[in-house]
């Protein structure tokens, strides 16, 4: 089988991730970054992680020496001129991405398809500053990107329609779980997962409950993390950045409104695990304030978080931002979830999930507990999801 050779701008974490993955499916690889240090840097961090799958019988000797040499690194823009895709995985800065792209255009052939790997940014603002912005689209990797399945592809609107099922191939002969999504804030999976954390902040805002007590009524429904312990791992800052960044795009829908426990959390300093301190510390120092409190229920604090995001899904489907059978592998292979939330909506009953949403906006008053029209509908008709929708 021939195979194309693919271009990648960033040989950070996340460019360097995406290389390998092309690599390991047999595409030669053009990594191209200003600094040699950091295209030095995801050489070693390459050559230590193939060293490990050769240890552990994964891949041959040969196999390893293969993988590695298909992969140029470079900082000449020009080496990109072979390519039949190139993604662009840098600092998601609006102007820094459109110079690379004014540059880009330049090199290529008219037929190499340009890909952005933002997660926060509109895939139809950035279109707008490429010559033929019909070539351009979305494919959105998940950290760290050869472990992880999902990968979203976004076109923009200005995408020319043949080009998705061709980026559609080639992820799935990468190995990945492509899933289509509109080029709306947060795409799926950003979106969609706001309620788990923005719900959890809620909860421990109102001391209705500590971060332990949260963290562990949502493991023992099969989350492999607690909102508060992925943040810690995710990041505070990282994780409030991206909360505002959807707030603001959708024009501060309060569904999205950002938690003052969370921006408190980032003034301080106490970022999650980089940091030594987040929700938790991670110093070894005891914390007294989290003790788990045995005689408490935790199922509202499951219907609660569960019951938001389920909401969150039916919106995305009834605006068509994504297929059901989208929605639901986007939130078991991009962030793990124990089962699809459409799934999750069909075992609870509809008209179940649509109880607690209308005791929490009967309780609250809030705009940010408005059940999703297609809820409703779906209720009064007695209705459950279809999950194999394309």
């Amino acid at each position: 089988m021939t195979h194309s050779t693919v271009g990648i701008i960033g040989a950070g974490a996340m460019g360097s991730g995406i290389a390998q993955v092309a690599a390991q499916a047999g595409w030669n690889v053009v990594l191209i970054d200003q600094s040699s240090d950091a295209l030095t840097h995801s050489s070693v961090a390459l050559a230590k992680v193939c060293n490990r799958l050769v240890e552990k019988g994964r891949v041959t000797v040969d196999e390893s020496v293969a993988l590695q040499l298909r992969i140029d690194r470079t900082t000449e823009i020009q080496k990109l001129s072979p390519c039949s895709l190139v993604i662009e995985a840098i600092v998601e800065n609006v102007s820094v991405k459109q110079k690379v792209f004014a540059s880009l255009e330049d090199v290529v052939s008219k037929d190499c398809l340009i890909a952005t790997n933002t997660s926060s940014l509109s895939v139809t603002g950035l279109a707008s500053s490429l010559q033929h912005p019909e070539r351009f689209l979305g494919l959105h990797f998940f950290n760290p990107a050869p472990l992880m399945k999902l990968v979203e592809v976004v076109p923009a609107m200005q995408t020319d329609l043949k080009h998705i099922q061709r980026c559609i191939d080639w992820m799935t002969q990468w190995g990945k779980t492509p899933v289509q999504a509109k080029d709306t804030p947060g795409f799926i999976v950003n979106r969609l997962a706001r309620p788990f954390y923005g719900e959890a902040l809620r909860i421990v805002e109102e001391e209705l409950a500590t971060p332990l007590e949260v963290d562990a009524a949502m493991k023992a429904i099969g989350f492999r993390m607690g909102p508060f312990e992925l943040m810690d791992l995710i990041g505070n800052d990282v994780n409030y950045a991206v909360t505002v960044s959807v707030f603001e795009a959708f024009y501060f829908d309060p569904r999205y409104r950002p938690s003052l426990i969370q921006k408190q959390h980032v003034e301080a300093g106490w970022l999650g695990r980089k940091s030594g301190r987040g929700y938790y510390r991670y110093d070894d120092t005891p914390s007294p304030s989290n003790a788990i409190d045995s005689t408490m229920d935790p199922k509202w604090i499951q219907h609660r978080i569960v019951s938001m995001l389920i909401n969150e899904a039916a919106d995305d489907l009834s605006m068509r931002i994504a297929t059901s059978r989208d929605i639901e592998l986007a939130m078991t292979r991009g962030v793990n979830y124990p089962k699809g939330l459409l799934a999750w909506a069909n075992e609870w009953g509809v008209e179940t999930v649509l109880g607690h949403l209308q005791r929490l906006q009967e309780r609250y008053g809030e705009d940010r507990y408005r059940p999703a029209p297609l809820l409703r509908d779906m209720a009064a008709n007695n209705q459950s999801f279809n999950l194999e929708q394309d």
